[in-house]
Protein backbone atom coordinates (compact mmCIF):
# COMPACT_ATOMS: atom_id res chain seq x y z
CA UNK A 1 0.00 0.00 0.00
CA UNK A 2 1.27 3.09 -0.70
CA UNK A 3 2.03 6.16 2.49
CA UNK A 4 -1.53 8.35 1.02
CA UNK A 5 -3.41 4.95 0.89
CA UNK A 6 -1.87 4.16 4.58
CA UNK A 7 -2.63 7.42 5.68
CA UNK A 8 -6.25 7.38 3.98
CA UNK A 9 -7.29 4.57 6.25
CA UNK A 10 -5.52 5.25 9.93
CA UNK A 11 -7.41 5.23 12.72
CA UNK A 12 -6.74 8.55 15.07
CA UNK A 13 -4.31 6.56 17.20
CA UNK A 14 -1.95 5.86 13.86
CA UNK A 15 -2.54 9.67 12.44
CA UNK A 16 -1.35 10.84 15.56
CA UNK A 17 2.07 8.27 15.96
CA UNK A 18 2.47 9.30 12.25
CA UNK A 19 2.16 13.01 12.72
CA UNK A 20 4.58 12.51 15.83
CA UNK A 21 7.12 10.20 14.17
CA UNK A 22 7.39 12.82 11.73
CA UNK A 23 8.15 15.69 13.96
CA UNK A 24 10.44 13.25 15.96
CA UNK A 25 12.67 12.86 12.97
CA UNK A 26 13.06 16.30 12.70
CA UNK A 27 13.17 17.73 16.81
CA UNK A 28 16.93 18.05 15.50
CA UNK A 29 16.48 21.17 13.55
CA UNK A 30 14.56 22.98 16.86
CA UNK A 31 17.34 22.31 18.93
CA UNK A 32 15.40 19.50 20.97
CA UNK A 33 16.62 16.31 23.22
CA UNK A 34 15.86 12.91 22.05
CA UNK A 35 13.42 13.06 25.23
CA UNK A 36 11.50 16.05 24.40
CA UNK A 37 8.77 13.97 22.93
CA UNK A 38 8.58 11.35 25.32
CA UNK A 39 5.31 12.70 26.59
CA UNK A 40 3.50 12.55 23.60
CA UNK A 41 4.26 9.21 22.96
CA UNK A 42 3.12 8.20 26.22
CA UNK A 43 0.35 9.93 26.03
CA UNK A 44 -0.06 7.66 22.33
CA UNK A 45 0.26 4.60 25.02
CA UNK A 46 -2.57 4.75 26.89
CA UNK A 47 -5.71 3.85 25.57
CA UNK A 48 -7.02 6.25 22.77
CA UNK A 49 -10.00 8.27 24.88
CA UNK A 50 -7.27 9.30 26.98
CA UNK A 51 -4.57 10.09 24.19
CA UNK A 52 -6.87 12.23 22.95
CA UNK A 53 -7.77 14.36 26.29
CA UNK A 54 -5.82 16.13 28.86
CA UNK A 55 -2.37 14.11 28.97
CA UNK A 56 -2.03 14.82 24.88
CA UNK A 57 -2.86 18.54 25.56
CA UNK A 58 -0.71 19.29 28.40
CA UNK A 59 2.40 17.08 26.72
CA UNK A 60 2.19 18.85 23.75
CA UNK A 61 2.15 22.74 25.58
CA UNK A 62 5.03 21.59 27.20
CA UNK A 63 6.97 20.76 23.85
CA UNK A 64 5.95 23.72 22.46
CA UNK A 65 7.51 25.84 25.41
CA UNK A 66 10.35 23.94 25.07
CA UNK A 67 10.99 24.02 21.60
CA UNK A 68 10.06 27.74 21.49
CA UNK A 69 12.28 29.18 18.66
CA UNK A 70 13.15 32.35 17.69
CA UNK A 71 10.49 32.18 15.16
CA UNK A 72 10.86 32.36 10.88
CA UNK A 73 12.69 35.35 10.36
CA UNK A 74 16.10 34.27 9.38
CA UNK A 75 15.57 30.66 9.82
CA UNK A 76 16.24 28.38 6.88
CA UNK A 77 13.23 26.68 5.39
CA UNK A 78 13.65 23.22 6.77
CA UNK A 79 13.72 25.06 10.34
CA UNK A 80 10.65 26.79 9.31
CA UNK A 81 8.81 23.60 7.79
CA UNK A 82 9.62 22.19 11.56
CA UNK A 83 8.06 24.50 13.51
CA UNK A 84 5.16 24.86 11.05
CA UNK A 85 4.83 20.77 12.31
CA UNK A 86 5.34 21.77 15.79
CA UNK A 87 2.23 24.52 15.64
CA UNK A 88 0.09 22.57 13.22
CA UNK A 89 -0.01 19.74 16.17
CA UNK A 90 -3.67 19.23 17.39
CA UNK A 91 -4.30 19.35 20.91
CA UNK A 92 -6.58 16.13 20.66
CA UNK A 93 -5.77 13.51 18.99
CA UNK A 94 -9.26 13.01 17.03
CA UNK A 95 -11.34 14.25 14.13
CA UNK A 96 -10.65 16.05 10.69
CA UNK A 97 -7.55 17.83 12.80
CA UNK A 98 -5.29 14.46 13.11
CA UNK A 99 -5.56 13.10 9.85
CA UNK A 100 -4.79 16.81 8.38
CA UNK A 101 -1.42 17.05 10.78
CA UNK A 102 -0.52 13.49 9.83
CA UNK A 103 -0.99 14.46 6.22
CA UNK A 104 0.80 17.69 6.17
CA UNK A 105 3.17 16.38 8.68
CA UNK A 106 3.99 13.90 5.80
CA UNK A 107 4.76 16.05 3.07
CA UNK A 108 6.57 18.53 5.04
CA UNK A 109 9.41 15.77 6.77
CA UNK A 110 9.71 14.48 3.18
CA UNK A 111 10.60 17.89 1.78
CA UNK A 112 12.65 18.52 4.95
CA UNK A 113 14.75 15.75 4.37
CA UNK A 114 15.01 16.89 0.68
CA UNK A 115 15.97 19.84 1.57
CA UNK A 116 19.02 18.54 3.92
CA UNK A 117 19.78 15.44 1.83
CA UNK A 118 22.67 16.70 -1.15
CA UNK A 119 22.38 13.97 -3.32
CA UNK A 120 18.65 15.60 -3.89
CA UNK A 121 16.68 18.07 -5.89
CA UNK A 122 15.58 20.47 -3.63
CA UNK A 123 13.67 22.53 -6.25
CA UNK A 124 11.49 25.12 -4.66
CA UNK A 125 7.47 23.71 -4.35
CA UNK A 126 8.88 20.48 -5.37
CA UNK A 127 7.16 17.70 -3.42
CA UNK A 128 7.90 13.62 -2.86
CA UNK A 129 5.95 11.73 -4.38
CA UNK A 130 4.00 9.58 -1.80
CA UNK A 131 1.97 7.46 -3.90
CA UNK A 132 4.58 4.91 -5.18
CA UNK A 133 7.43 3.82 -4.01
CA UNK A 134 11.08 5.18 -3.65
CA UNK A 135 12.75 4.71 -7.06
CA UNK A 136 14.48 7.94 -8.28
CA UNK A 137 14.68 9.42 -4.60
CA UNK A 138 17.67 10.33 -3.07
CA UNK A 139 19.17 8.21 -0.51
CA UNK A 140 17.63 10.53 2.51
CA UNK A 141 14.37 11.22 0.90
CA UNK A 142 14.01 7.45 0.00
CA UNK A 143 14.81 6.49 3.73
CA UNK A 144 12.20 9.28 4.85
CA UNK A 145 9.23 7.65 2.68
CA UNK A 146 10.13 4.01 4.38
CA UNK A 147 9.75 5.06 8.21
CA UNK A 148 7.03 7.13 7.23
CA UNK A 149 5.37 3.91 5.46
CA UNK A 150 6.48 1.59 8.07
CA UNK A 151 5.40 3.66 11.31
CA UNK A 152 1.67 3.92 9.66
CA UNK A 153 1.88 -0.49 9.20
CA UNK A 154 2.94 -0.59 12.40
CA UNK A 155 0.14 1.06 13.80
CA UNK A 156 -2.22 -0.62 11.59
CA UNK A 157 -1.39 -4.55 12.37
CA UNK A 158 -0.60 -4.11 15.86
CA UNK A 159 -2.38 -1.05 17.31
CA UNK A 160 -0.85 0.36 20.70
CA UNK A 161 1.45 -2.23 20.33
CA UNK A 162 2.73 -1.13 17.59
CA UNK A 163 3.61 2.39 19.26
CA UNK A 164 7.04 0.99 20.53
CA UNK A 165 8.70 -0.27 17.45
CA UNK A 166 7.09 2.62 15.93
CA UNK A 167 9.05 4.98 18.14
CA UNK A 168 12.14 2.59 17.49
CA UNK A 169 12.08 3.34 14.03
CA UNK A 170 10.99 7.55 14.49
CA UNK A 171 14.39 7.35 17.11
CA UNK A 172 16.74 5.57 14.12
CA UNK A 173 15.44 8.79 11.68
CA UNK A 174 16.02 11.09 14.40
CA UNK A 175 19.62 9.88 14.37
CA UNK A 176 20.65 10.14 10.55
CA UNK A 177 18.57 13.64 10.06
CA UNK A 178 20.95 14.89 13.53
CA UNK A 179 23.85 13.66 11.78
CA UNK A 180 22.82 15.19 8.80
CA UNK A 181 22.06 18.42 10.35
CA UNK A 182 25.46 18.35 12.51
CA UNK A 183 27.67 17.63 8.95
CA UNK A 184 25.80 20.87 7.47
CA UNK A 185 26.71 23.07 10.55
CA UNK A 186 29.96 21.82 10.40
CA UNK A 187 30.19 22.66 6.39
CA UNK A 188 28.80 25.85 7.17
CA UNK A 189 31.35 27.28 9.95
Amino acid sequence: MSLMELIARADARGLAASGLACLDRCVPLLDGDDEVLRPLWAALADDADRASGRDWAEGLAQVRDKLAGPGATGEDEAVVLARGMLAAAPDECSGPAVRTWADTGSVASLRIHRLLDPAADAAPGAEVPRDGGTEGLSPLVAAELRRQTCVLELLAGHGAAGLRPALEVSTEGRRVLRAVVSRRARGRG
